[in-house]
């Protein structure tokens, strides 16, 4: 689809902005309740989605809460052996943790808990995900198995004796990764037009009751991540909803950004980086500085 004409200059400064951070970008960026009038770049191409794939995973527990099917009190006890590799969380814990699957969403989006996302995948369902995820109207969104089956995955594409080995082959700069590993067909993967409809359903209480939407909407702000997408917004009268996601290279988040006078866009920005250093600040940064550009272009144009 052509893109409207006066996007034309700013996806041109935006694509500049992704090469001077050595980074390859995708963009979805919109008014929350006008979506028509956004700013995009190649909105449509289907990436891994690292642990951005939480937040359908969020939505769909809170679907399954609201019919019943599954109670968000209903306590787990994760031992030693339900521990998934994550830098936070339940992941870096020793002993056994018992808590309910609300508190396990709130952990898997707060700080994304690997565990605790393992553990509510578990009690929801990759296939209701999916099937949430069709409902919604997001055709190129498919979670399979979630972290675990990335990981497994990765393993087996990199040839690794361990998971610790295929993540540092993958960030070797001077190592060829497999083809594969950045395939988008058997791992959780999905568009940023994609997960910009997911977004704007939990905000306008279209994707689950607005109690549940609430929900969703407040662990979203409890993100502690400032480097991505809030570095772009560093106001105290902007508040930044946000889900990050990291894989190898790729570095994304989706979220939605709220303005002083309330107006509202949904913002969505995956990268993929040229070089594959863990720390990488500049392509970080041009996340939340690419969606700071998107944002102003949009309120530069409301109204025409």
């Amino acid at each position: 689809m052509r893109e409207p004409r006066r996007g034309t200059g700013v996806q041109r400064t935006i694509r500049d902005m992704f090469d001077d951070a050595g980074v390859r970008g995708w963009l979805h960026v919109a008014e929350l309740h006008r979506p028509s009038a956004r700013v995009v770049i190649d909105p449509d191409e289907q990436l891994p989605l690292g642990s951005v794939y939480k937040v359908p995973l969020m939505v769909a527990f809170c679907r399954l809460a609201d019919a019943g099917l599954v109670d968000p009190c209903h306590r787990l006890t994760l031992e030693a052996a339900d521990r998934v590799p994550g830098p936070t969380g339940v992941s870096i814990l020793h002993d056994p943790v018992t808590m309910s699957l609300r508190d396990l969403v709130t952990l898997m989006m707060t700080v994304s808990d690997n565990t605790a996302a393992a553990a509510v995948l578990r009690a929801v369902g990759p296939d209701v995900v999916d099937a949430v995820c069709r409902d919604l109207g997001m055709p190129d969104t498919r979670i399979h198995g979630g972290v675990v089956s990335t990981f497994s995955r990765l393993v087996a594409e990199t040839g690794a004796q361990s998971l610790d080995a295929a993540l540092a082959r993958v960030a070797d700069n001077d190592t060829v990764v497999p083809a594969g590993v950045y395939d988008p067909a058997f791992k959780a993967s999905s568009t940023p037009a994609d997960m910009a409809r997911l977004l704007r359903a939990v905000w306008t209480g279209e994707a689950a009751s607005e109690d549940r939407c609430a929900f969703m909407r407040d662990v979203m702000r409890r993100q502690p991540w400032t480097h991505r997408l809030a570095s772009g917004f560093p106001y105290d009268d902007v508040t930044v909803y946000g889900k990050t996601g990291t894989f190898g290279s790729l570095r994304h988040e989706a979220g939605v950004v709220e303005l002083a006078d309330g107006s509202t866009y949904t913002a969505v920005v995956f990268t993929q980086a040229a070089r594959a250093d863990s720390r990488l600040p500049r392509a970080d940064a041009v996340i939340g500085a690419a969606a700071r550009v998107a944002v102003e272009e949009l309120r530069g144009n409301q109204g025409t």
